[in-house]
């Protein structure tokens, strides 16, 4: 009887041991892991530039034969302030925008309050923009457009890119109507600003 009881006593004894030490073992490994994304976005790899002449109308930067371009597939945390960059884009058809708008295979005139976002804010972030309406804050201005198109992160250097690397991580490619609007002059090439969904 003194038998069972001490062996009972250990077996008491080792399942306590046991949940105690997964407890801080659970509670130690919640600490040590690094937050999801950080606030941060890395590299995912480089894209190996093709020569080719691009269509420069709005200051487009065009491939060189065999430098590497860095390719994202994330985007900065989206906040109701995000720090982006605003870049010049023409979505009309025959512009250096390339094809038609990933978004709604349509092509854009310049006075349509439109823009692209960067790859990872478009769609890879797991929320949708296609088609959403942003706000974007730049000069002391803030001014609505919609988000028509993809500034791809992760491709470039080819026809459909109008031969241009890929986008940064952090770009808000506006239209001419959009640049208008926060009252910047096109041959400023790109200014940084804020945005956020509305």
């Amino acid at each position: 009887m003194a038998c069972t009881k001490l062996l009972s006593v250990l077996v008491l004894l080792q399942v306590l041991s046991l949940h105690v030490h997964g407890a801080t073992a659970a509670t130690n490994t919640t600490r040590a892991r690094p937050r999801r994304g950080g606030g941060k976005c890395h590299i995912s790899g480089f894209l190996r530039g093709k020569g080719h002449k691009c269509d420069t109308e709005h200051g487009s930067e065009c491939c060189v034969e065999g430098r590497r371009y860095p390719q994202y597939r994330c985007s900065p945390p989206v906040s109701a302030r995000t720090p982006a960059i605003l870049t010049l884009n023409c979505f009309a058809e025959g512009c250096d925008g390339g094809g038609r708008s990933f978004c709604d295979d349509r092509f854009h005139d310049d006075s349509e309050m439109v823009v692209a976002l960067s790859s990872g804010w478009l769609r890879l972030d797991g929320t949708r923009r296609c088609g959403k309406m942003v706000r974007v804050h730049g000069n002391g201005r803030s001014v609505v457009a919609k988000v028509v198109d993809e500034c791809d992160s992760v491709n470039g250097c080819d026809e459909e890119h109008n031969f241009e690397p890929p986008c940064p991580h952090n770009v808000v490619d506006g239209s001419p109507a959009v640049w208008k609007a926060l009252g910047l002059r096109e041959s400023i090439g790109e200014v940084k600003v804020t945005w956020s969904d509305v």
